[in-house]
């Protein structure tokens, strides 16, 4: 069922002609499908007139590593997830969320919260869904049986003894989490967490169903046993080919969903897909080779659909081995990046250049300024430098490590851009490129077997703690193996603080510990970028790029 490792290393030697190619893909890449595309006049659609065919086909970015909302960790599983299951609270277009199972909620003190599930809300085989499936699918996830990458997500939100049954000190049964009747939730958290409301629009939090889990164990999802409580239910399954799903007549809100069907193409390559895009095969791309970015802008103007996002593109370090247990070493790489270059040429679709974990776009937090971000580019190159040579590399004596990265155009040049940097400005490095398909990759990081890996960071709700929390030392993401006291110790005063602009100063305070430390290289902050035909109605993504299918339909054309 899972794709085969397919393994690639490429030894970096001179790269400074490539760095200087990559500078001018902006304006290269026009194709014959593109240039007809340009000479034609753009017809104006009535949405509300809706085609007989309400299917879309869109791109899925990779093969999802599993459809347990228990066992995810990645953006392509989220975001078919929202379309199969439904969490209490849904993203809203403004960086907000909306009612989804819980038609309301109420709470005094930030620390209790009681929910009111809707009476109507049903799972896909007609059962009702209730207060006592969220309390039987928290347990689950944070259970150590079931092995997730996010039973971490409920303790940072100070679910009552989350933390503890997490490490096995406690039984799944002494959550803090309650049915007070089949659509009564209560949920009691070790303190205030005022943005608790907001982290409930992960996926993670997706309640299952518990004779179907019991039934087909670690096969539930398969087609054929999968049910969900979501706007849509999984018909079809073809690896490394498709999933798709149909409208679920058992639904809430079923009469509000106008598309049929829904196609997820899980096509890898942002050049493949652009392809399929182009020829008229998908409606709604995953993202946007960075290379082509120049020309769909001219030519397809009003399909570029370019949004900030919250979210960090970084490089992160093995610091639990040499030579990345060393922070002169960690700081001289990070230095040496030169992230305008990275930003406005080697992406060029909107993207920032970044020296914190924590994008700007995020509700409560203002950057501080750093040492090193406050230098010009030519100082932390030669500050690089002397940090490198204090750390004992030199000619004769090089820096030898390699970079991992996930099978992806856009990650692949970003790679070799960065490289290139290394080779131009330090000299003494010797790096090799490594790059994993998806599922591989995913789990050589959780293993943390590698010297440098390729990561992002994408916020789970809209607060600085979802960034930040993510390199706390038992933070269940922390590939990096990072740890620091004084870090752990800011992060928990945050975490208690109620007023806005006091906890706004922890998290300032906590950045700056990255900067010291740096054990992750902070490049760019992302953008959402998706091509969207016309006839797509009803796409609004919000700042976390939570798009719902449920809220898009085909307009006639």
């Amino acid at each position: 069922m899972f794709p085969q490792l397919h393994l690639k290393r490429s030894r970096i030697w001179q790269l400074a002609p490539v760095l200087a190619a990559l500078l001018a893909l902006g304006g290269c890449g026009a194709s014959d499908s593109g240039s007809e595309t340009s000479k034609q006049a753009a017809v104006k659609l009535d949405p509300t007139k809706l085609a007989a065919d309400q299917t879309l086909v869109r791109g899925g970015g990779s093969e999802p590593e599993t459809l347990d909302p228990h066992k995810i960790s990645g953006t392509p599983e989220s975001a078919i997830l929202r379309d199969l299951m439904e969490t209490l609270v849904i993203a809203s277009a403004d960086g907000g969320v909306r009612p989804g199972v819980a038609e309301s909620w109420t709470t005094e003190d930030n620390q209790h919260y009681i929910f009111n599930l809707r009476k109507d809300a049903k799972w896909s085989n007609g059962d009702p869904v209730t207060a006592e499936d969220f309390v039987y699918s928290w347990r689950r996830i944070l259970d150590p049986a079931t092995a997730s990458k996010y039973a971490w997500y409920l303790a940072a939100g100070k679910v009552k003894n989350a933390q503890e049954i997490t490490e096995g000190k406690q039984p799944p049964e002494n959550l803090g989490v309650e049915a007070l009747d089949a659509h009564t939730l209560k949920v009691s958290l070790q303190a205030p967490v005022p943005y608790f409301i907001s982290m409930l629009v992960h996926a993670s939090t997706s309640p299952v169903h518990k004779g179907t889990v019991e039934q087909h164990g670690d096969q539930w999802t398969r087609v054929g046993n999968f049910v969900g409580n979501g706007a849509f239910r999984l018909t079809e399954w073809v690896v490394n080919e498709r999933i798709e799903y149909v409208k679920n007549e058992h639904y809430w809100d079923a009469d509000n969903v106008k598309l049929q069907k829904v196609r997820n193409l899980p096509i890898q390559s942002p050049n493949a897909e652009l392809k399929r895009y182009e020829a008229g095969e998908i409606d709604f791309t995953f993202e946007v080779p960075i290379e082509h970015i120049n020309r769909l802008r001219k030519e397809r103007a009003d399909e570029v659909r370019t949004a900030p996002y919250i979210g960090t593109y970084y490089y992160e370090f093995n610091t639990t081995q040499p030579p990345f247990n060393d922070s002169r070493v960690r700081r001289a790489l990070a230095y040496a990046i030169d992230r305008e270059i990275m930003a406005n040429k080697v992406m060029g679709r909107g993207e920032k250049p970044s020296f914190h974990l924590t994008p700007g776009i995020v509700t409560g937090f203002d950057a501080p300024p750093t040492a090193w971000s406050q230098k010009t580019q030519a100082e932390r190159v030669a500050k690089a430098k002397e940090l490198l040579a204090e750390a004992g590399y030199n000619e004769q004596n090089p820096l030898k490590f390699s970079v991992l990265y996930n099978t992806n155009d856009n990650h692949k040049k970003v790679a070799v851009a960065i490289t290139a940097m290394w080779k131009q400005t330090l000299g003494h490095v010797d790096v090799t490129l490594e790059n994993q398909e998806w599922k591989t990759y995913l789990d050589t990081r959780a293993n943390t077997d590698f010297d440098i890996a390729r990561a992002g960071w994408i916020g789970d709700y809209n607060e600085p703690s979802t960034m930040l929390k993510l390199l706390l030392t038992d933070g269940g993401s922390n590939y990096a193996k990072y740890s620091n006291p004084k870090y752990d110790e800011l992060f928990a005063k945050s975490a208690k603080e109620i007023d806005v602009t006091k906890r706004a100063e922890y998290y300032a305070k906590a950045e700056e510990i990255l900067a010291q430390d740096m054990p992750i290289a902070p490049i760019y902050q992302y953008v959402t970028q998706h091509l969207v035909k016309p006839h797509v109605g009803g796409y609004a993504p919000d700042p976390l790029d939570n798009y719902y299918s449920k809220d898009m339909w085909i307009i006639e054309h």
